[in-house]
């Protein structure tokens, strides 16, 4: 997919295989989605629903009505969706090779499009309820939005307004130490297994899929 002109990604960080960054979006799905406004840069941080329609890849989901961010979504008025990966600091005592530094290990995706928010309350009631069945599972106590009384649930569903963006570009950035050799890349592992918390362990299972060790 086309490569992102505001993001700084070298060659050997860049991805370029759709299938992973597809997979990385759908696993790290709360994102952070950045749009221009005339006072300023407007955030929010929602999860995001990843589909694809024909060959256009979607991504939706809403943001409270009380939120402007809603607003500024168009069609027209570009925005990007930042998708967050396991990330860790890397110590240099943990290279075979010197001199070396410090360094940031992480993964990210950026989605850029033109959001369009739809005040169609069947088109929210879609969402919501798309994105209850993701986190919920299957378990045997699994919540439903159909468990709400009706009236209640339709007071939540017009205090929300949904969206959908069509990406029109992707990047993909993958910084594990790709630009090291594989000797060094394998201790950075070994000493995030060894530091044991969940994000230095989270980094290190990224690190074995996608380092090339």
């Amino acid at each position: 997919m086309p490569a992102d002109p505001g993001s700084y990604v070298p060659p050997h960080f860049r991805v370029s295989d759709d299938a992973a960054v597809l997979e990385f979006m759908r696993t790290y799905d709360f994102a952070t989605i950045v749009s221009p406004s005339p006072e300023g840069l407007v955030t929010s941080h929602v999860p995001l629903l990843v589909r694809q329609s024909g060959p256009t890849l979607l991504v939706v989901g809403h943001v409270a009505r009380a939120n402007h961010h809603w607003r500024l979504m168009d069609g027209t008025t570009l925005a990007v969706a930042i998708f967050h990966g396991p990330h860790g600091y890397v110590s240099p005592t943990w290279y075979a090779t010197a001199p070396a530094v410090p360094t940031w290990n992480y993964g990210v995706v950026h989605a850029h499009g033109a959001p369009v928010a739809d005040d169609d309350e069947a088109f929210a009631q879609g969402v919501v309820e798309e994105l209850v069945r993701r986190y919920e599972g299957d378990r045997p106590d699994s919540w439903r939005a159909q468990s709400l009384p009706a009236d209640f649930y339709g007071r939540l569903l017009r205090g929300i307004v949904a969206f959908r963006m069509p990406v029109a570009r992707l990047d993909g950035k993958f910084k594990l130490g790709q630009n090291r050799s594989a000797e060094d890349r394998r201790r950075v592992i070994a000493a995030l297994e060894r530091d044991g918390s969940r994000e230095a362990t989270g980094l290190a299972e990224f690190m074995r899929l996608r380092a090339g060790v």
